[in-house]
């Protein structure tokens, strides 16, 4: 065992036990899981790649760090809430990022992320490869397999290390993993390795053999190393037997060296502790950061300037399709993924046919892995790249929702403005096609109100071009909401008389549809495919109820800019709003309350939306369950009465 391990494993460890004693003490922001028993592993393989190489990590991921960028400074700093922290003291132990590192806590969700950063490199050549580490207890997470399938079909350079201590936080994993652990990556067709932090000189030796794989011949690879945690998981929450915890020392290449050569590992231990002592003292005084630092990224619009709606006699698929084609020919580093997308099927909707063909290599057809092909997609986005991923119905979206909230979302925030993810995940929503109960949902508001996500929506009055031209402007995470009945529909086609159709210049485009020339008695503001049916109820609701409405239609749904609607209900005093989903805590619901926060005056409100009742006869449940232009009207007529 070459002495230069056992000073770097040393090291970690010396920093992971200051660690420990720091939490007890007070003087640490946030928790910490150390890797104590495990150094030996991180050396191997974050310590043996190179410049261009990619490393992603768990919460157990400081010696992973200290292998591969040496920076104890910035590590110290960062759990210690310092400024000075490579991540500015925001991601403290869990959440690291420097020079191609990425580390975050959630389980099995690191996975596609990797695998994302190992595609980003095969696409730009140059041989560099990406190393995800993995829990054993990780391995009961579903987004895992997604990935040895993806990353063994694609032909992705990615190496998956699963450090295997026997434990899931404090549950032994033979009672929750079951069968041949290295089978589960041979069934994908990707080789294995097979190696123990007991043995250092082994373990050293089969990394380089496996990372050496992965980088020649571009394919991934799977390593499971057998190791100890000597520590608890997380401070003080170890219930591990005592015989159990000697038996794991006896076998630990440090704990053996202090026994066998005490005065050489006092040496070395004392060397360690020098180091990180002068670290923790140039540290004192460091000022911590402010709370300000925090803030949300601004997405502000300038002030509302309206123009004429501008007709279109093509469908907003074929519009679409053109906008998706005129990016990628703009940008090479636009790519698409999703199931069935490319040709000659190009999309349950069609909105990607021929891309493949024009495109070749930059549409991909993906597994039916919703969250594991977004993942991907962020790692794409962390990787430089500009994907597009499509869910084929925005129903299957949540199968990607911890994509977005716990990776997609948070990357620029919790590692201080060291990455940016550029992720566009764009979803067919809506019924009208009678596709059932699990093909014809609006999920609007459960993609609504996540920090540093964008929420938009297409609708039939504004060229989607328009909307996608804000998106693609984007250097953070958008999800675009497509309504199946609208892609068969012309822009601004259905007219009202008496009424001007509208839309702001710059910015994220708003619709307007108001009367020609007289003062409006109502606002009805709504989203997607429910504009169309709100615009054929404005002739109707004048002709036989004698109400003039004025009609609003934002584009970007989160955050929501209310100065159109602010402006109009001062005008009006009454707001209606109306939207397809269900209408608890719903879209509606938020313009309500910013409405009555916000208001120079009192502004009366009633919502409709979908409702979630047993209707005994398919006319009552065109009418009720589903708004439709005659409950629009029906409903804004009896509330202005």
């Amino acid at each position: 065992m070459k002495r230069e391990w056992i000073t770097d494993a040393l090291r970690i460890r010396r920093v992971e036990e200051t660690f420990l004693r720091l939490f007890a003490e007070g003087r640490l922001n946030g928790t910490v899981h150390t890797c104590i028993g495990q150094e030996f592993s991180a050396l191997a393989f974050a310590g043996g790649l190179r410049p261009g190489d990619a490393v992603v990590s768990n919460h157990r991921c400081h010696g992973h760090y200290l292998a591969f960028t040496g920076d104890l400074a910035g590590l110290v700093a960062e759990l210690t809430g310092k400024a000075a922290g490579v991540c500015g003291g925001i991601g403290s132990s869990q959440h690291l990022c420097r020079d191609g590192f990425f580390s975050n806590g959630i389980q099995g969700g690191t996975a596609p992320v990797a695998a994302g950063l190992a595609m980003a490199r095969k696409l730009r050549g140059g041989g560099d490869i990406a190393v995800v580490f993995l829990g054993d207890g990780t391995l009961g997470e579903g987004v895992v397999y997604e990935v040895l399938n993806m990353a063994s079909k694609w032909e992705l350079p990615l190496l998956l290390v699963c450090e295997r201590n026997r434990y899931a936080q404090s549950t032994p994993t033979e009672r929750t993993i079951a069968g041949d652990i290295l089978a589960r990556a041979e069934a994908f067709a990707i080789p294995t390795f097979h190696s123990a932090t007991a043995d250092p000189d082994a373990l050293m030796a089969d990394a380089a053999r496996s990372i050496r794989q992965v980088r020649e011949t571009g394919r991934p690879a799977f390593h499971l190393v057998e190791t100890n945690r000597l520590a608890p998981h997380s401070k003080g929450d170890d219930d591990r037997d005592p015989a159990e915890l000697a038996a794991c020392r006896a076998q630990d290449p440090l704990c053996r060296l202090e026994a066998a050569e005490p005065d050489t590992f006092s040496a070395l231990a004392e060397a360690a502790d020098r180091e990180i002592r002068a670290v923790l003292d140039g540290l004192e005084g460091a000022p911590a950061l402010a709370p300000a630092e925090y803030a949300r990224v601004a997405d502000p619009d300038p002030a509302p300037r309206w123009v004429p709606a501008e007709p279109s006699e093509r469908r907003q698929a074929d519009l679409l399709h053109a906008c998706l084609a005129e990016r990628m020919a703009a940008n090479p580093e636009t790519l698409l993924l999703g199931e069935d997308i490319a040709a000659p099927y190009g999309g349950a909707f069609k909105i990607t046919r021929d891309l493949s063909d024009r495109f070749p290599g930059r549409v991909v057809s993906t597994p039916i892995s919703e969250a594991g092909f977004t993942g991907i997609g962020c790692g794409l986005a962390l990787g430089g790249f500009r994907p597009v991923v499509e869910i084929m119905f925005g129903d299957f979206v949540l199968l990607a929702l911890d994509q977005l909230v716990n990776h997609a979302s948070k990357f620029h925030h919790m590692y201080n403005g060291r990455a940016t993810c550029p992720l566009i995940l764009r979803t067919p929503m809506g019924g009208g096609r009678g596709y059932g109960p699990t093909h014809s949902q609006s999920l609007e508001k459960f993609l609504a109100g996540i920090d540093n996500v964008v929420l938009c929506a297409l609708n039939s009055l504004v060229d989607p071009a328009l909307i996608y031209k804000k998106v693609f402007e984007r250097e953070h995470p958008t999800v675009v909401v497509e309504h199946k009945l609208d892609y068969g529909r012309r822009i601004a086609a259905r007219t009202a008389p008496g009424y001007v159709a509208e839309r702001t210049a710059g910015g994220w485009p708003w619709a307007r549809v108001r009367p020609r020339s007289s003062r409006p008695d109502v606002t009805l503001v709504t989203h997607g495919g429910m504009a169309d049916a709100a615009v054929a109820a404005l002739a109707p609701l004048f002709r036989d109820h004698g109400v003039k409405a004025e009609l609003l239609v934002p584009s970007r749904l989160c955050p929501l800019d209310a100065r159109p609607i602010l402006d109009s209900t001062a005008v009006t005093g009454r707001l209606v709003t109306i939207e397809e989903g269900s209408g608890f805590a719903g879209i509606g619901a938020e313009v309500a309350a910013v409405v009555a926060e916000r208001s120079a005056r009192p502004v009366r409100v009633r919502r409709i939306a979908a409702e979630p009742l047993p209707i005994p006869s398919v006319r009552e449940l065109e009418d009720r369950v589903l708004p439709t232009t005659r409950s629009i009207i029906r409903t804004v007529s009896e509330f202005l009465s």
